[in-house]
């Protein structure tokens, strides 16, 4: 079978976007351990911001923002990349990083009925299975006692809860608002703006602020992976994929992810993978595919 150019760089772009994302919770889960969470999350975002507004820049796109521009910039921001997954990360403290990509692929789910408050559409029959098998899901992967070991790992999994709703509505928020059209150009601000505010909550936080020089091995490596890759080649080939697929297509990453996960989390740290959550995980991630499935009206 000959494949064209075009083909061969879908399929390169959906397994960055598979692969990637999937393993960006490990390195998160790892660098964490070491690093105070609002520190870490401001340095990745600001050396990836830095990075992608310098090869925007190099490839000759306008910096340009206008005040309207950069309100919905701060906004998006704020729901994706502080709310979103920066306090996520600091909630990684007390969950494992397969549990927390499981509860991270509910996101379509919330989308969903934020859309329903919203425009006060009525669900599709698919969507109903979709939401009735998510929330059961749920509800099996987080009713297991073994799992919830302490106050904290319930705090953690609320707190991560909280996360998703807020990058659900951003999500939203985002296919409404006024951006910037280049999309390297809009996430090097978004990735700028996070760096500097999750950098005044640190020192708020009094976190302690260490040379990448004195990280561990494993830290500095979880670093450099997730600001190259997860930051700049796994979301330039999600832009990609959204330009040349359908949406519905780009959108099964929110079930493939938390499988790879869940895989890496068992392999390379030893996190329990119980039958319950392995039966949870298939009713969930069903529940996720009814939903990315269902008809566009």
């Amino acid at each position: 079978m000959n494949l064209t150019k075009t083909q061969v760089f879908i399929i390169i772009a959906f397994l960055s976007i598979y692969i990637i994302w999937g393993s960006t919770y490990l390195f998160n889960k790892v660098a964490v351990t070491e690093l105070p969470p609002f520190f870490l999350a401001s340095i990745r975002f600001s050396t990836a911001g830095i990075l992608m507004l310098t090869l925007a820049k190099i490839l000759k796109a306008s910096l340009k923002i206008t005040k309207k521009e950069l309100k919905n910039t701060a906004i998006a921001s704020l729901f994706f990349l502080i709310l979103g997954n920066s306090v996520f990360v600091w909630a990684l403290q007390f969950v494992d990083s397969g549990f927390a990509a499981l509860i991270a692929s509910t996101q379509p789910l919330f989308v969903l009925l934020i859309l329903r408050i919203l425009d006060q559409k009525p669900m599709q029959k698919k969507s109903i299975i979709g939401v009735c098998l998510g929330i059961f899901g749920m509800y099996l992967l987080i009713s297991q006692q073994e799992l919830v070991t302490s106050e904290n790992t319930l705090l953690g999994i609320l707190v991560m809860m909280g996360c998703v709703l807020g990058w659900s509505y951003g999500s939203v928020f985002v296919s409404k608002a006024v951006l910037i059209k280049n999309s390297l150009v809009s996430t090097g601000y978004q990735m700028a703006i996070a760096g500097v505010v999750l950098a005044i909550l640190s020192l708020l936080f009094q976190e302690t602020w260490t040379s990448p020089l004195q990280w561990s091995t494993n830290v500095q490596i979880s670093m450099f992976l997730l600001i190259s890759l997860g930051g700049i080649v796994a979301f330039t080939a999600f832009n990609y994929l959204l330009k040349v697929v359908s949406t519905e297509k780009v959108a099964t990453s929110a079930y493939v992810n938390p499988v790879i996960a869940l895989f890496m989390g068992w392999y390379f740290l030893d996190e329990k993978l119980s039958t319950q959550s392995i039966i949870a995980s298939v009713i969930l991630l069903t529940g996720v595919y009814f939903i990315t499935s269902r008809k566009r009206r």
